[in-house]
C-alpha cells in the first residue's frame, strides 16, 4: 500500500491591505476641481418660501401639542435629578408587596374551594392593581 500522501497548504493571504493615501476634494486632479467649480457657478440657490417655513412651524407646534396630550411628561424630579436607584428599587417593592397582599385572600378563597370540593368564591379586590400593556 502507498503512503498517504500530504497536502500542502498554502500561505493564507496577508489580512492587512497596504494603506492607501486618503483622497480628499483638495487632493482631486485639476479636472475635478474645475467640474466642481463649474458646477457651484451654476447650481440654483437655495432659497425657502416664508409661508410655507410658517406652516412647518405651525404643523410641528400642533404635533408637539398632541404629542403632549397623548403622552403627557411625568412630574418633574426637583433639579431634573433623576430619581436614585434606591428610590427605584423601594417603590418596585412596595408595588409587589401590594400585589402580594392582594393575592392572598384569592388563593385562600380558591384553597379552600378545593379542599371542600366547591366552586372559588373570589373576594372583590379594594384597589386596581398597576397593569402591564
Amino acid at each position: 500500500m502507498p503512503a498517504p500522501r500530504t497536502v500542502a497548504l498554502a500561505e493564507p493571504a496577508p489580512a492587512v491591505a497596504p494603506e492607501a493615501p486618503m483622497k480628499a476634494r483638495k487632493m482631486a486632479c485639476p479636472g475635478y476641481q474645475t467640474a466642481l467649480a463649474a458646477h457651484r457657478a451654476v447650481a440654483p440657490e437655495r432659497w425657502s418660501d416664508p409661508a410655507i417655513a410658517e406652516a412647518v412651524e405651525r404643523q410641528t407646534r400642533a404635533m408637539r401639542e398632541l404629542s403632549l396630550q397623548a403622552f403627557p411628561e411625568p412630574d418633574a424630579v426637583l433639579d431634573d435629578a433623576p430619581a436614585s436607584f434606591e428610590q427605584a428599587r423601594a417603590r418596585r417593592r412596595q408595588e409587589a408587596a401590594a400585589s402580594g397582599v392582594a393575592a392572598l385572600p384569592r388563593a385562600r378563597a380558591e384553597r379552600a374551594a378545593r379542599q371542600a370540593g366547591t366552586q372559588a368564591v373570589v373576594p372583590q379586590q379594594p384597589a386596581a392593581l398597576r397593569t402591564t400593556a
